[in-house]
C-alpha cells in the first residue's frame, strides 16, 4: 500500500508532504491545479520517462519518493531480498532530476536503474490514465486486457520464449537448406585451399624467425668482416685498445698516493677493461659460430617466397597463414558436418513446434473460458453504465501453427453493441468517446479485480460521464477500494462523495510564482468541496445539502 508521498521543485510543486489512508482517496479541485501533476510524479518515481519541464522553474533539480507498506506484499519482499535491496518495514522509491536531463534513482536508499524502479513499480501501482481508453482500440491492449484478467501471465510468457526458441531453430534451418546448393562448390574450393596449407604447414611465430634468418645469411659476410675488425682494434692490433687501456690504467693508479680524488677514475679504467676483454670474448664466439651456407639462404628465400605469395593469394599478411589455416580448417569441418547439424535442426524444430503449440493450445483454451467470463461481467457493468441494451463479446480467431504469433494462436478483438438489436462491430467502428470511456472503465474494473497489485490510480477515468453513471462509476471504484487502495483524480461530485478520503488541490498563485497545495479535508471542508463541484463559485445551503446528502449515501456503500 502507497503510504508516503514527497515531491520538491517538480513542475508547478514547490514542496508536498503527504500521507496516503487506504480505501478509495479521491483528488478533487479546479482544472490547471495541479492534480494530474502528482500522478505525474509518481510515475517519475516508478520510473517513467521524463520530458521537459518537470523541473520547477527556478531550481535545479526535482526530488519525488514514494513509500509503500510491503509487509503484505511477499512477492515485493522477495523482489527486494533477490536484487539486494533491504527489504524492512518500508520501502521507498525515489527520484532525482537535474536541469541537464541527468536522472537518479534509489530504491530504499540504494542507487537503481530506471529498469529496476519499473519492474517494483510494476508490482506496487497499476496507473490509469485519462487516454487509456483510446489504446483499448488496439488489439494487442486488447488481448494483454484478456491475458490479464484471465490470469494468464506466466503462461503468455512462456508462449512467447517458447515461439522464438521454435523460430531460431527454423530460421537456422531453413538457412542451411539454402546453403545446401553452394555447399558442394565451397567444399571443393575449401579442400583445395587447406591442402595448399597443409602443405605448406606454416607454424606459429616461422614468418618473423624466417625473416631474422633471412637477414643473417643475406649479411653474413659483412657480420664477419666488420665483428673481425672490431676484435682486431680492440685486442689484437698493435697498439691495441686494449693495450692503451692497460697503460691508462697503470699510469693512473701510480698517481693514486698522490691524491684520492683520482679513485673513482682508476675504478672506472678497471671497470671498462673487464667489459672491454667481456666485449672481445663475446665478439670470438660469435664469429665462431657465424657461417656462410648459401644453400641454407636459398632454402630460406625460397621458402619465404612461398609464403608470401600463398598470403597475397589470400588476401593476408604471411604472418597470419597459421590463423587462416585454422579458420579454413574449422569451417571446412563445420560444412562437413552439415548434415549431421541439419538433422540435429530438423529435429530441434520439430520438438520446438511440438512445445509452442502445446503451450499456445493451452493459452487458446483458457483464453476462450476467460472471454465468455469477461464479456459476461463487462456487458453486465456497462448495463449499470448507462447502456442497458449494450452487448460486450470477445471474438477469438484461432490461426495455424504458420500464422502463429508470439502472442500464441489466437487473433483477439473486442466487439460490442451499444444498442439493442445491433450486432457486436470492432470497438473503433460503432461506439462514441462517452461510450468508449464507459466500456474502457467496465474492462479496467473487471481486470483489476482479477489482479494482485496493491494500489491503483484512477487519472480522470470518468470523463465524458456525469450524473447517475458517474455515481455508478464512484460506487464500483468504492468497492474495490475495500480491498485495494484507489486514488482517483475526478472532477465527477458523484465520484468524489464515494470516496472514503479527500484530497483537495488547490493553485495558489503569487506576484511571481505559482504553487500547488494539497491538503486532506475533514467532512466539513468534503461537504464544501462537494458544494463548489456541484455550484460553481458560489455555495449555496442549497448546494451544502445536497452535498451532505451525497456524503450520507456514501456511508450506505
Amino acid at each position: 500500500m502507497l503510504t508516503h508521498i514527497y515531491v520538491r521543485n517538480f513542475a508547478i510543486i514547490e514542496e508536498l508532504d503527504l500521507d496516503i489512508d487506504p480505501g478509495m482517496t479521491v483528488l478533487t479541485g479546479e482544472t490547471g491545479a495541479g492534480k494530474s501533476i502528482l500522478m505525474d510524479a509518481v510515475g517519475l518515481a516508478l520510473g517513467d520517462r521524463a520530458g521537459p519541464g518537470v523541473i520547477r522553474h527556478g531550481a535545479e533539480r526535482a526530488e519525488i519518493q514514494v513509500s509503500f507498506d510491503p509487509s503484505s506484499l511477499e512477492p515485493v519482499r522477495q523482489w527486494l531480498a533477490e536484487h539486494d535491496f533491504a527489504a524492512d518495514d518500508e520501502c521507498q522509491l525515489r527520484r532525482t532530476i537535474t536541469g541537464d536531463g541527468r536522472s537518479k534513482g534509489y530504491i530504499n536508499g540504494t542507487p537503481a536503474p530506471m529498469q529496476l524502479l519499473r519492474e517494483l513499480g510494476e508490482q506496487l501501482i497499476d496507473i490509469h490514465g485519462q487516454h487509456e481508453h483510446q489504446s483499448l482500440l488496439r488489439r494487442d491492449m486488447q488481448r494483454r486486457l484478456l491475458d490479464e484478467f484471465a490470469g494468464h501471465a506466466t503462461l503468455a510468457a512462456e508462449v512467447s520464449s517458447l515461439f522464438y526458441s521454435w523460430q531460431r531453430s527454423n530460421d537456422e534451418l531453413a538457412m542451411l537448406r539454402r546453403a545446401a546448393g553452394d555447399r558442394d562448390a565451397r567444399l571443393d574450393l575449401l579442400r583445395y585451399q587447406a591442402q595448399e596449407l597443409e602443405v605448406l604447414a606454416p607454424q606459429p611465430d616461422e614468418w618473423q624467425a624466417m625473416e631474422e634468418e633471412h637477414r643473417r645469411l643475406a649479411n653474413s659476410n659483412r657480420l664477419r668482416d666488420s665483428c673481425a675488425r672490431a676484435v682486431n682494434g680492440l685486442y689484437d692490433d698493435e697498439p691495441s685498445v686494449s693495450s692503451i687501456l692497460a697503460d691508462s690504467t697503470r699510469d693512473i693508479g701510480q698517481l693514486l698516493e698522490f691524491d684520492n680524488a683520482l679513485v673513482p677514475a682508476a675504478e672506472l679504467l678497471d671497470s671498462a677493461a673487464i667489459q672491454l676483454h667481456e666485449a672481445v670474448a663475446e665478439l670470438r664466439r660469435y664469429l665462431d659460430k657465424l657461417e656462410s651456407d648459401p644453400q641454407r639462404l636459398a632454402d630460406v628465400e625460397q621458402r619465404i617466397a612461398t609464403m608470401f605469395a600463398l598470403a597475397r593469394k589470400h588476401r593476408i599478411e604471411p604472418g597470419d597463414l597459421v590463423a587462416l589455416r585454422e579458420r579454413l580448417t574449422e569451417e571446412l569441418a563445420n560444412l562437413e558436418n552439415a548434415d549431421i547439424r541439419l538433422d540435429q535442426l530438423v529435429r530441434e524444430t520439430a520438438a520446438g513446434r511440438a512445445a509452442f503449440l502445446d503451450a499456445a493450445t493451452r493459452l487458446s483454451g483458457g483464453r476462450r473460458k476467460a472471454a465468455t467470463k469477461l464479456a459476461k461481467r463487462v456487458t453486465a457493468d456497462i448495463h449499470q453504465l448507462g447502456m442497458p441494451g449494450g452487448q460486450f463479446t470477445v471474438v477469438l480467431e484461432t490461426v495455424d501453427a504458420e500464422q502463429a504469433s508470439a502472442a500464441g494462436l489466437d487473433r483477439i478483438e473486442f466487439h460490442v453493441s451499444a444498442n439493442p438489436g445491433q450486432p457486436p462491430m470492432p470497438l473503433n467502428k460503432v461506439v462514441s468517446g462517452g461510450e468508449l470511456s464507459r466500456i474502457s472503465l467496465a474492462i479496467q474494473v473487471a481486470t483489476i479485480q482479477q489482479g494482485g497489485i496493491p494500489t491503483l490510480i484512477f487519472d480522470e477515468v470518468d470523463v465524458g460521464i456525469g450524473g447517475s453513471i458517474a455515481e455508478m462509476v464512484g460506487e464500483k471504484l468504492r468497492t474495490i477500494g475495500r480491498t485495494r487502495q484507489v486514488l482517483c483524480v475526478t472532477h465527477q461530485p458523484q465520484v468524489a462523495a464515494l470516496g472514503h478520503n479527500q484530497l483537495r488541490v488547490s493553485k495558489l498563485t503569487g506576484d511571481a510564482t505559482t504553487q500547488t497545495r494539497i491538503q486532506a479535508l475533514s467532512d466539513e471542508e468534503r461537504c464544501d468541496e462537494l458544494a463548489r463541484m456541484l455550484g460553481g463559485v458560489t455555495i449555496t445551503e442549497r448546494t451544502r445539502a445536497h452535498a451532505r446528502e451525497m456524503m450520507a449515501r456514501a456511508q450506505e456503500h
